[in-house]
């Protein structure tokens, strides 16, 4: 029997955890594998033993990756050991940015040779572009998951990089109809800082939306490591919220809510793939306030950066700005035309997505990454 094909992944998020299942899961339709590295449940459930709590990852902006700068320093050397020590046959970074390119510049210092590749492109078309050249001795492949990345990290002579498809593309289907009342989704976010910055909008919406006609109630879909935290701070609200981490509860969300209010993120695409119109926020920290402002993106939802043109409004500073974020998602509920004008943009973007660029159509991930592996030959029988 052949050996088994040694895969290192590292996954820092619930959704990067997904896709680095999704990976294991089909790579053992063509090869045995076996799997080290970091992860969550999902990865857990296809045999992984995690280095450390994927948890531990889960920081967004300066001020939270400040706060457990000494722990992330620690994780990179930690991780960076186990790839040094293991020698695995390949190694799968999946998004966490800097701490993914952290480890990898830490491996390529101590002279590691083998093949490294990252999952989910960083976002050198909105900030720092000269980025692009630095990634190339650190990845073999970088695989995008939206479809322009491949002709931009090439103009910026960046690593080689191949259109996979967004994995939202699998797990939504676009609404046929748009309801005529249902719930207001809040998605404030999942991570600690995220939350304590969107919560109180979220809680302004709910209060200004409850006698709304076309409103039969609030739903929060949460991840499970945030749920509690999420739940205590809900419960004193006046406005009763279902908060939920269930899968299915937030599938049924998704099929049955009328609007969303939401932070932005991937999740403003799996709206906008299954026709949810939408506004869109972000409270950013200090840290990020002084990025947008230097480099000035001219959006930063991903319907609206996938469009082209402004679909969706979106309210972002330093600051939450509740009346006219309220007075859009008020729009939306009173005037039918303008949530048909986004499902119909949505739609758009669904479709090209689902094709892929002319000069970087769709390709499969997992054939992505068995172009890296060593053939069986190799491996030994």
């Amino acid at each position: 029997m052949a050996e088994a094909l040694r895969l290192f992944i590292l996954a820092g998020e619930p959704s990067g955890d997904r896709i680095g299942a999704d990976i294991v899961k089909r790579l053992r339709v063509e090869r045995r594998v076996t799997v080290t590295g970091v992860g969550g449940a999902e990865l857990m459930g296809e045999g992984l033993k995690p280095l450390f709590p994927m948890t531990d990852l889960s920081v967004m902006g300066v001020t939270d990756v400040l706060k457990r700068l000494p722990l992330l320093l620690w994780r990179a050397r930690q991780t960076a050991r186990a790839v040094l020590a293991e020698q695995p046959d390949l190694v799968v970074f999946i998004d966490s940015q800097v701490f993914c390119e952290t480890v990898a510049k830490q491996l390529r210092k101590a002279g590691y040779q083998g093949e490294i590749l990252l999952y989910v492109a960083p976002s050198v078309w909105a900030w720092k572009p000269e980025r692009a050249p630095l990634l190339k001795p650190l990845y073999n492949e970088i695989l995008a998951v939206l479809p322009f990345e491949p002709a931009v990290m090439k103009k910026l002579d960046g690593p080689p990089t191949s259109y996979v498809g967004h994995p939202a593309l699998g797990h939504t289907n676009f609404r046929a109809t748009q309801p005529e009342r249902g719930p207001v989704l809040l998605l404030p976010g999942s991570r600690t800082g995220e939350l304590r910055r969107h919560l109180p909008l979220m809680r302004k919406v709910a209060g200004a939306l409850r006698d709304h006609p076309r409103v039969t109630g609030f739903v929060l879909p949460t991840p499970k490591h945030v749920e509690q935290q999420v739940l205590e701070t809900v419960m004193t609200w006046k406005t009763p919220v279902f908060v939920t981490s269930a899968g299915d509860a937030k599938r049924k969300a998704f099929a049955e809510s009328i609007v969303a209010a939401a932070v932005s993120g991937t999740v403003t695409l799996e709206l906008a793939l299954t026709g949810v119109p939408m506004v869109i926020t972000y409270v950013g920290d200090r840290g990020q306030i002084s990025r947008w402002r230097k480099h000035k993106p001219r959006f930063i939802g991903l319907p609206n950066i996938l469009f082209g043109n402004d679909l969706v409004p979106e309210y972002v500073g330093p600051a939450a700005q509740p009346e006219p974020f309220i007075a859009d998602l008020k729009l939306l509920l009173d005037e039918p035309d303008e949530m048909e004008r986004q499902r119909s943009g949505f739609a758009r973007v669904r479709a090209g997505m689902e094709k892929g660029a002319p000069e970087a159509p769709l390709v499969d991930a997992v054939e992505r990454v068995l172009a890296h592996a060593p053939q069986r030959s190799e491996i030994g029988t």
